[in-house]
């Protein structure tokens, strides 16, 4: 039997050191193990919010100080995406029917397949929106829930109070009764056509009535469409229905990656535009200014002048015009042009044209299609049909935007085109 105590011995200084020291040693790595494991999972926090959250509310355009954010542009590029689909089934549906729509399929595929160009658009539609929106305002311009309401049942077919049936109302042209002056300079027993065409024909000589160069009037930008979704029944004839199919509509949306509030605020802004578009052109007059005029065109300067001689000395200015008139569509008609407005003939014509005295032999006018000999049987203020009148205050409400735009501060962050949203997870199938 061992004599040796079991009493422990009591620990050297330099044993408690050494145990202090593995402690701190431990302490440390538990530290750097634990600091690790917070560094890492805040970055993915960090990241996941910034990517969800931050980012979203980043702008990416500010139009008077007011910002477009990453979110609301992100949520109508998925639109742009839904509205093009639509166009894009319904071209297939129409080619069903003997319809020739490749082109415009090919069109829709090519921009499906180009986000940056999805983006754009999208972010121009915002930028209009909003300054609409703004001008509204100035205007007194707004639109009430009442009014948003029916027109989203409108969009559905749902019509409370019935559907409204229009009543097709002709508009009257009223041409100026031919004086005694016009009847000897035009002997004919038929009032002009307002809708004699002076476009050629594909075989005939270009003529002042095709603008070569896109003149000095604005194209009328096209308002915003917003599709019914696919899945939309047939027509709901009570509330019950219209509110199943609209909640339907919008579950189809959401997996799109388009929120109820994003089609509301499309159908309000296109409501809106209506109105600031009535506001602006409230003074449009419903008649323009024409001339009745008819022409000899001829391909240089020696022509132009020999025919003028004719005229004048008394030659019949239709058998003139159906024997030298390189403008065979208009020379078959004698030269006649009928009655056109400022901006349907290219500019030296028009000018010469609506400065001349009815009647006269106008100097030969030297234009891109060669020398015209003008006359002009009448110059008056003529009325416009519902569609002419229609596009008149769509060109002058274009015009207007422009120069809003042309006013407005409105800035591009680019970083945008690094956001383009990608089209949702079984997109098109």
């Amino acid at each position: 039997m061992s004599n040796q105590s079991s009493t422990p011995r009591p620990a050297t200084k330099k044993h408690v050191a050494r145990l202090e020291r593995e402690r701190r040693q431990v302490n440390l790595i538990r530290w750097i193990v634990f600091g690790s494991i917070a560094l890492v999972l805040g970055i993915i926090g960090y990241g996941y919010l910034d990517l969800n959250y931050l980012q979203l509310q980043e702008p990416v355009a500010e139009v008077n100080g007011e910002i477009i954010t990453t979110e609301q542009w992100q949520e109508r590029v998925q639109m742009q995406r839904f509205i093009l689909l639509n166009q894009y089934n319904q071209a297939v549906f129409q080619q069903n029917f003997g319809i020739d729509t490749s082109q415009q399929q090919q069109s829709i595929l090519f921009t499906l397949q180009q986000p940056v160009l999805i983006g754009q658009q999208a972010l121009d539609a915002l930028v209009e929106e909003t300054l609409i929106r703004q001008q509204a305002e100035k205007l007194g311009v707004s639109v009430s829930e009442q009014e948003l309401e029916e027109e989203i049942q409108a969009a559905y077919n749902f019509f409370p109070n019935g559907t409204e049936t229009p009543t097709a109302t002709a508009t009257p042209f009223t041409f100026p009764t031919l004086s005694s002056q016009q009847l000897t300079l035009y002997p004919s027993t038929a009032t002009p056509t307002k809708f004699l065409t002076a476009a050629p024909s594909q075989t005939s000589t270009p003529n002042p009535a095709v603008t070569s160069t896109a003149t000095a009037t604005q194209a009328p930008p096209t308002p915003t469409f917003v599709p019914l979704p696919a899945t939309a029944t047939s027509t709901p004839y009570t509330l019950d229905g219209f509110k199943d199919t609209y909640a339907t509509a919008i579950a189809d949306f959401d997996t799109s990656g388009i929120s109820e509030a994003t089609l509301r605020s499309i159908y309000e802004a296109n409501l809106l535009r209506q109105k600031v578009l009535d506001a602006v052109t409230a003074d449009t007059p419903r008649t323009e200014e024409q001339v009745w005029a008819r022409h000899i065109l001829v391909e240089d300067a020696q022509t132009s002048g020999i025919v003028r001689s004719m005229l004048i000395s008394g030659k019949d200015f239709a058998e003139v015009a159906k024997e030298y008139s390189k403008d065979t569509g208009s020379a078959v008609a004698g030269g006649d042009l009928g009655w056109f407005g400022r901006g349907a003939m290219v500019a030296e014509f028009e000018n010469a044209a609506f400065s001349q005295k009815i009647g006269e032999i106008g100097e030969p006018v030297q234009s891109q299609f060669g020398y015209h000999i003008i006359q002009v049987l009448g110059h008056a203020d003529i009325p416009l049909s519902a569609s002419q009148y229609e596009q008149k205050r769509e060109t002058e409400f274009g015009t207007w935007l422009e120069q809003v735009k042309t006013d407005s501060a409105i800035l591009i962050h680019e970083e945008w085109r690094d956001r383009v949203p990608p089209a949702p997870e079984g997109f098109g199938q």
